[in-house]
């Protein structure tokens, strides 16, 4: 069974800094895209950033130049750097991972519990 557990989410102010971390565990074979999504009270869930297995990047047009998507695949694990925040950044922020685990032969999408990201004005 594959598990994504999710850090680094809290309370900053406008300007300031965060950085989210995402780490897979479980017996996996191989993890392809990684990804980021947010959502806000009342919104729809939306893409924020994605990167895929050969470092590959993709980003919302309201955080690009400000956020940094990475990943570190010997430790399985993807981090969101986010800079410049926000109060519009404002949002529970979901980690979610393409797994191709040894127990199947297909791709599966696992998503992470939520992480609270709050930017003050």
């Amino acid at each position: 069974q594959v598990h994504l557990v999710e850090s680094g989410g809290g309370l900053v102010q406008a300007g300031g800094s965060l950085r989210l971390s995402c780490s897979a565990s479980g017996t996996i074979f191989s993890i392809n895209d990684m990804g980021w999504y947010r959502q806000a009270p009342g919104k729809q869930r939306e893409l924020v950033a994605s990167i895929s297995s050969g470092g590959s990047t993709n980003y919302a047009d309201s955080v690009k130049g400000r956020f940094t998507i990475s990943r570190d695949n010997a430790r399985n694990t993807v981090y969101l750097q986010m800079n410049s925040l926000e109060p519009e950044d404002t949002a529970a922020y979901y980690c979610n991972a393409k797994v191709i685990p040894f127990s199947s032969p297909r791709l599966y999408s696992y998503w992470g519990q939520g992480i609270q990201v709050t930017v003050s004005s």
